[in-house]
Order: structure tokens, then C-alpha cells, then sequence
């Protein structure tokens, strides 16, 4: 079992920035895809931004050159930069990791919240 712990959302402005952190724990021995995710009241969950362990990239069209994911494989946390906010970009963010050697297994966290006023 992996258990997430998601942080870093909030309020902000327009044009603004925050730094999302999910930080993964328990059975961390083979975490291979991280990721996130978010869903806006109303909408379906769509993926934001993913990495793999080699540290490719993958961004949605409505991120590209505004966030950044990263990730930190020795301390088993993933996160995202994310720049010149808009009143859009609302949502609930949610952590995604895939783990397992023989076989996948996928997780999610709680999820955080994050405003943009216009």
C-alpha cells in the first residue's frame, strides 16, 4: 500500500503562482508513473501533468508553458509549479502515482483544493 500526502493548494490571483507537493509513503519500493490530476465542480477529472521515474514529461494543451511537474525519486515526491494562474485552472488537484514490479497498482490522494479569482 502507498499512501499520499498532498499539499500546497490555496487562493490566489490571476497570474499567480503555486507549488502543489505530494509526497508518497508505505510501499514505495517501485513507484513508476506520478501525476496530476484535477477535477472542477461539474466537469470530469482530466490529467494535468505526469512524470515518469526516468523523468519524462507529459502536460495537458491548457498547462503547456505554465506548469511544471517535477519529482524527487529519493524522497518519493512529485511536484507541480504552476505559474500564471487562471480563474480556469479551479479545481480540486489530485496526486496519482502508479507502483508494483509484476504489476500495476494505482493510487490517488485525498486532493487540494486550488482558487484562482479573477
Amino acid at each position: 500500500q502507498v499512501q499520499l500526502v498532498e499539499s500546497g493548494g490555496g487562493w490566489v490571483q490571476a497570474g499567480g503562482s503555486l507549488t502543489l507537493s505530494c509526497a508518497a509513503s508505505g510501499s514505495t519500493f517501485r513507484i513508476n508513473l506520478m501525476g496530476w490530476y484535477r477535477q472542477a465542480p461539474g466537469k470530469q477529472r482530466e490529467l494535468v501533468a505526469s512524470i515518469t521515474r526516468g523523468g519524462m514529461k507529459n502536460y495537458a494543451d491548457f498547462v503547456k508553458g505554465r506548469f511544471t511537474i517535477s519529482r524527487d525519486n529519493t524522497k518519493n515526491i512529485v511536484y507541480l509549479q504552476m505559474n500564471s494562474l487562471k480563474p480556469e485552472d479551479t479545481a480540486v488537484y489530485y496526486c496519482n502515482i502508479h507502483a508494483g514490479a509484476l504489476r500495476d497498482y494505482e493510487y490517488w490522494g485525498q486532493g487540494t483544493q486550488v482558487t484562482v479569482s479573477s
